[in-house]
């Protein structure tokens, strides 16, 4: 059924706490819970339809201090409290809705019990809304698991029925960085000689000559400089890394400071992966462009790299969270995923194989060479 058109009001709900704490936002038209609308900079009533507009924040989105940061966590300070819940299968840190005990974890569909534990984070800063609604995250789905070669005929049906679809915000870090590198090497320098060599013609040896590349060695030491901006870096460890990088690229221009209107209706992960140690996933991040411009300044032919000591110096950070529908279904008792940024609508995921499928392709191919084969066998009779 369509959804009423309803004209949207500018008027910004009045937020309001539970007895949990958690702020909710009530319909100007009727009351009702508002949930924020994928697409529209706006939240929209279950209940009558209406829109309501969210006031566009004119705060800056500030590069916070790396080592500052630091120090003041250290401190306590500028650390804030989030009541997460923990999944105890795969690790998640989520937050449960309202007067809710327990529910299934959007990541891995195991039950997830209220517990209440309370941890001081990083307030995130920033963040990319939803653009893609439910409807067009399951239409998305749908066209990506109809296209898979070799799933099992049961897949779409038991996959619909056993896993749920969530909208939920991912936490991530970036980082800006300077590379002061001092390093040792080698530089290579191609040049040719004449070798001769024999070779047997109609029987009989006969010398030759080859033009062969060889390489000059010489040694090589100086200094880089690298200036690197907007690391992306997942700070979630309920999904694989590799898997997360796969669901760029983020238009982080277009990141909005943060506001709890836009969470209003979906879940929001805690991260689990700390400053620090994103900094250290920066760093590895890093470490393609550093050689490569290290073996532009070895210059030559070819290079070698023998030794690399980096210095990292102006070191910014933001926290910020992104959106992602997820879909995790169980088949045959084993744990698939199902990734969509709700941003450009880009699906990775894992499923199943019918090996007997397979199996009979594989079988159909060697009957074909094999007619084939016969066909050319009795052509040349």
């Amino acid at each position: 059924m369509a959804e009423p058109e309803v004209q949207a009001t500018s008027e910004t709900p009045a937020p309001r706490r539970n007895d949990s704490g958690e702020r909710r936002f009530p319909c100007t038209r009727c009351g009702a819970q508002l949930r924020f609308a994928p697409g529209d900079f706006a939240m929209r009533c279950d209940h009558c339809g209406s829109l309501n507009e969210i006031e566009p924040s004119d705060a800056e989105i500030q590069e916070l201090d790396y080592h500052a940061q630091l120090a003041r966590r250290q401190a306590g300070q500028d650390m804030v409290d989030e009541i997460v819940s923990a999944c105890e299968s795969c690790g998640a840190r989520i937050e449960l809705p309202p007067n809710v005990t327990s529910g299934p974890c959007p990541f891995c569909t195991r039950t997830v019990v209220a517990t209440g534990r309370s941890v001081k984070h990083v307030k995130p800063a920033s963040l990319l809304p939803f653009a893609i609604d439910r409807r067009s995250a399951r239409e998305r789905f749908s066209h990506w698991i109809q296209k898979l070669w070799f799933a099992p005929s049961n897949l779409k049906k038991s996959a619909v029925i056993d896993g749920k679809l969530t909208g939920v915000y991912l936490p991530y870090w970036t980082f800006d960085s300077g590379a002061i590198t001092d390093y040792t090497g080698q530089r290579g320098e191609h040049y040719w000689v004449t070798e001769t060599y024999t070779t047997m013609v109609n029987g009989k040896p006969q010398l030759r000559t080859r033009q062969v590349q060889k390489t000059r060695w010489y040694p090589a030491a100086g200094r880089v400089r690298d200036r690197f901006d907007d690391l992306l870096v997942p700070a979630s460890t309920s999904v694989e890394t590799q898997r997360l990088h796969k669901l760029s690229p983020w238009d982080l221009e277009s990141l909005t400071p943060y506001n709890d209107e836009f969470l209003a209706g979906f879940r929001s992960e805690s991260y689990s992966v700390d400053l620090a140690p994103g900094f250290e996933q920066a760093k590895a991040l890093m470490l393609p462009q550093i050689r490569a411009t290290i073996s532009a300044d070895i210059g030559g032919d070819v290079q070698r790299i023998a030794t690399m000591d980096s210095e990292y110096h102006s070191i910014t950070f933001k926290h910020l969270l992104l959106p992602v529908w997820v879909f995790a279904y169980r088949y045959k008792d084993k744990l698939f995923q199902i990734l969509i940024n709700a941003r450009t609508g880009e699906v990775i995921g894992e499923r199943p194989y019918s090996w007997a499928k397979i199996s009979l392709s594989v079988i159909a191919a060697v009957l074909c060479v094999l007619v084939i084969v016969a066909f050319f066998i009795m052509k040349s009779r």
